[in-house]
């Protein structure tokens, strides 16, 4: 019985040196990604400081329109993983390559009409987004120059996600360091007209974009042809399996929808901000830096989780899967809980990423502490929608839940607070920001179901 007792302990020990020994394998270049991704966005931040304050906020407020469509990719992404990483498992690289074309069909479409939306109707969007004549002509400008990225974007992002799916995470790190590497280069030298090139500020910021987007997607094709497992190739468009596309529509377009459905609710929460003054979003906009910047691992690892998770559900051992399970939740709240620490740690920081107002300054360090609370909910949120759910197929949960709890109660709450009680800023910001623990105890009780674990190959 002992004996016994300690083969299992052994087992166990092995086990769980295994998995994480797995998981830091692929999240360390996702985190390192993340916050090459982070930093450059951060030093944007600084570098349009110098600009002013109305170009930071302006360009906050335009960047929701790549927030929501970026969410768009990131859920097709994790949609697609679901699917990718299990026939990855199973070493099946021919249906992989269907599910990949299938995604490029629909991100491509969703990447044509951003960029045309944002091309011929800049002012319309910003006038949606906020009231301020002087923001929407600044991110108007700023959202008519940047728009091809958006359609860029459309290629890369899915496959960067079909290469994260397949372990081949270091590819895509290597890929964000040269693309965001050369973004920030170029908005160095338009922003301070660097090398004799003339001062372009937030105009110029776009260009960059543009210009880092465009050598990224050839990067990607270029890399590609040393992925021999996923190509990209014009013919994938091409490709089609009607049971395959049944597949990607039943499990990975509810994924695209909780991130879409969730994006937009984020970003709505920055309209009702936009309608409260230029204090609020620039504030904001320094605040999630920080945020950014501390979320990486914790959000790294629910990502990078569920494709291990999913590896491991497509080679047949269920059992294992929710032991592992057990271990990245546990794992991945710890590191939330740090990252949350960390937010407040950084606080002094705040006053040199940009100068603002005094009235903007004064809501910069509640903001930073309302985010830090805010924080460790989405960790313990993302990890079982994002990571445990959706490596088992189950993503249809999140998006039904995500739906009720930010469109039913979370943004009419918001609407209420600022326009019908006008209540202050700050307090509007706070009733926002509860979204994480109004779904919490549900997010809870359905992974205690054990509904979410199957095996969604053919």
């Amino acid at each position: 019985m002992i004996e016994n007792m300690k083969t299992l302990s052994i087992k166990s020990k092995a086990e769980s040196k295994e998995f994480y020994k797995g998981l830091a394998i692929i999240v360390a270049p996702i985190a390192i990604q993340n916050l090459i991704s982070s930093a450059c966005n951060s030093l944007d931040v600084v570098m349009l400081g110098s600009v002013g304050q109305t170009a930071i906020a302006a360009t906050s407020l335009a960047n929701q329109v790549q927030f929501i469509l970026m969410l768009f990719f990131v859920g097709l992404g994790s949609g697609l993983s679901m699917l990718t990483s299990q026939y990855w498992g199973k070493k099946d690289y021919a249906s992989i390559q269907i599910l990949m074309g299938t995604a490029l069909r629909i991100s491509c479409a969703a990447g044509f009409i951003f960029c045309g939306a944002t091309f011929f109707f800049p002012k319309a969007i910003m006038a949606l987004i906020t009231n301020e004549v002087q923001l929407i002509e600044v991110g108007s400008l700023y959202l008519r120059t940047v728009s091809l990225a958006y359609f860029l974007l459309s290629v890369s992002q899915v496959y960067h996600a079909v290469l994260k799916s397949t372990e081949h995470v270091k590819t895509v790190t290597i890929i964000t360091f040269i693309a965001l590497g050369l973004n920030l280069l170029l908005n160095a030298i338009f922003i301070y007209g660097l090398f004799g090139v003339e001062k372009m500020g937030v105009f110029g910021v776009a260009i960059a974009t543009v210009i880092a987007r465009s050598i990224e997607l050839v990067i990607c094709i270029v890399f590609s042809l040393r992925v021999k497992e996923v190509r990209i190739r014009i013919t994938n468009i091409f490709l089609r399996s009607k049971l395959l596309s049944k597949d990607f529509i039943v499990y990975s377009l509810p994924a695209v929808g909780n991130e879409f459905v969730w994006g937009a609710a984020f970003a709505t929460y920055s309209v009702i901000l936009g309608h409260l003054g230029e204090d609020i979003v620039a504030a904001n906009s320094v605040v999630n830096v920080v945020r950014n910047l501390a979320s990486i691992l914790c959000f790294g690892m629910a990502y990078g989780g569920a494709i291990l998770l999913g590896k491991q559900i497509g080679e047949g051992d269920l059992e294992k899967v929710k032991r592992n399970g057990k271990r990245l939740i546990k794992s991945t709240v710890l590191a939330g809980f740090i990252s949350a620490l960390c937010m407040i740690a950084l606080q002094p920081l705040l006053p040199h990423i940009a100068k603002l107002s005094d009235v903007a300054s004064g809501y910069r360090n509640y903001l930073l502490y309302i985010n830090s609370y805010s924080l460790l909910g989405a960790t313990i949120n993302t990890v079982l929608i994002c990571g445990i759910f959706r490596a088992g197929g189950d993503a249809k949960f999140g998006f039904i839940l995500d739906t009720i709890a930010m469109w039913v109660v979370s943004i009419p709450l918001g609407l209420i607070a600022a326009f019908v009680l006008k209540l202050p800023p700050l307090a509007v910001y706070f009733i926002l920001y509860l979204d994480e623990f109004e779904k919490m105890p549900i997010v809870i009780a359905h992974y205690l179901k054990g509904n979410w674990l199957k095996d969604i190959t053919r």
